[in-house]
């Protein structure tokens, strides 16, 4: 977990030469907020070997006044020099943070902490996670209304405006940092855009998504636009979602492939996608953890209602896409349910977790869904034996809060500040008196 002394000397000799003024330490609250405070070059060393303090009990989900010291370590492997903003004439650079406390021990309520630990436990049994996320959202015209720029689709050449102009910037900054894109293009809905990362490993990947969100906002804010990862924005629309590809690795060998299996899937494949499946209600408040999350996951959409895998249908909560037979590396599985606006760290957590979980128990893969489950009746999907997804954040903290998989992934901190947060958030929205009821009750009750 320490910083290699050579990682240190580095990023000290490199804010030296290159007069770096300020550096950026970078971490994560419970919901997945980034946080962040600067330093100068004369407190880097001392940061680097001993972190820096601040009050934790200002972070949501993070500690009780009582146990409110924390320190923020940088971990010198994500040193990075910051693209230069206008109107700044100096360098910056930023750091993500692993946050410990006083005695520097990890603070069980940093959710990169709870990433680590999960991974820590795959490499235990020879395994490297990786992931590929398809990250979708939306440009408006501003943040007050869901306004939208253009009325492209999917894959629609539009002509030459800002929206192309913003994509070639995002995608510019982000590589200016070091995080390599796969493609970008416009989406389904009007104003709808994606650009991919190409995959990496878990805790990478996890921190790219955090630089990811921060890139696309502060582009578009550059651009007189507001960018929003908001689940579903636009009444009638589809949502925007991050579909995760993710594999097994022993070393150079991807554990999911097999030329001769289902799919192209090995055992351990299926048994990761059996516990996948196993474990998909109890983890979908990880998954989708807003009220709003939930106007997504509706039939017509594209987006999974209900528990079940497929090679073919994209409504399906675990799609397998099909591999390459002398393309091994290319074999993964994709969970369709999760959306761009939920904490990467423990959304990767909870997936490795119910994955290890198939493998360690020999879970059974069930039948391939055939048909879109979609144009099913409730009825006919109970005589199937087909489970719905939750429907909204209640249920899916009433599932969540009976897991012992989902407990033990996040641990006792995470998983009980998450809970308490989101039923907060439940509290108040199941109280809130909505446009939807007055247009509809006022003038008639």
């Amino acid at each position: 977990m320490d910083p290699t002394r050579d990682q240190i000397s580095y990023v000290l000799r490199t804010v030296e030469e290159r007069d770096i003024r300020f550096i950026r330490l970078w971490f994560t609250d419970v919901l997945g907020f980034l946080k962040s405070f600067a330093i100068t070059p004369a407190e880097l060393e001392q940061a680097c070997e001993q972190g820096m303090g601040f009050d934790g009990s200002a972070i949501e989900g993070f500690a009780r006044v009582q146990e409110s010291d924390m320190l923020a370590r940088p971990d010198a492997s994500t040193f990075q020099i910051l693209p230069v903003s206008r109107g700044n004439p100096y360098l910056e650079a930023r750091m993500f943070c692993d946050i410990v406390t006083p005695d520097h021990a990890p603070f069980p309520g940093d959710p990169r902490w709870v990433l680590r630990r999960n991974l820590e436990r795959a490499a235990a049994r020879g395994f490297t996670f990786y992931v590929h996320p398809e990250m979708e959202f939306f440009l408006f015209k501003s943040s007050t209304e869901p306004v939208p720029l253009d009325q492209g689709s999917y894959f629609d050449q539009t002509p030459l405006d800002s929206a192309q102009d913003f994509r070639r910037q995002a995608i510019q900054t982000l590589e200016q940092m070091g995080i390599s894109v796969e493609y970008s293009h416009h989406e389904v809905a009007p104003s709808q855009h994606e650009i991919d990362l190409r995959f990496a490993d878990a805790l990478t990947m996890a921190d790219n998504i955090m630089t990811y969100r921060l890139v696309v906002k502060e582009v578009a804010q550059e651009r007189g636009m507001h960018a929003t990862f908001m689940p579903k924005p636009i009444q009638g629309q589809w949502g925007s979602g991050m579909h995760t590809h993710v594999s097994l690795f022993e070393g150079d060998r991807n554990v999911f492939f097999d030329p001769k299996g289902q799919a192209h899937l090995s055992k351990v494949g299926k048994q990761f996608v059996a516990g996948l499946l196993r474990h998909a209600r109890e983890m979908t408040a990880v998954l989708n953890q807003w009220v709003n999350s939930y106007k997504r996951l509706v039939p017509g959409y594209e987006a999974p209602t209900t528990v079940g895998w497929s090679r073919y249908l994209r409504s399906a909560f675990v799609r397998v896409p099909g591999a390459k037979p002398k393309k091994e590396a290319s074999a993964r599985v994709e969970i369709r349910s999760p959306d761009p606006a939920c904490n990467p760290y423990l959304a990767f957590s909870v997936i490795l977790a119910a994955g290890l979980r198939g493998i360690e128990e020999g879970y059974e893969l069930p039948d391939e869904a055939s048909e879109e489950v979609d144009a099913l009746t409730p009825e006919e999907r109970a005589a199937k034996g087909i489970l719905s997804l939750p429907d909204d954040l209640s249920v899916a903290l009433k599932e969540m809060e009976r897991s012992e998989l989902v407990a033990e992934a996040l641990g006792e901190h995470v998983f009980e500040q998450f809970l308490r947060n989101k039923q907060a958030e439940w509290d108040a929205y199941k109280s809130y008196v909505s446009p939807f009821e007055l247009e509809r009750y006022l003038p008639l009750l």
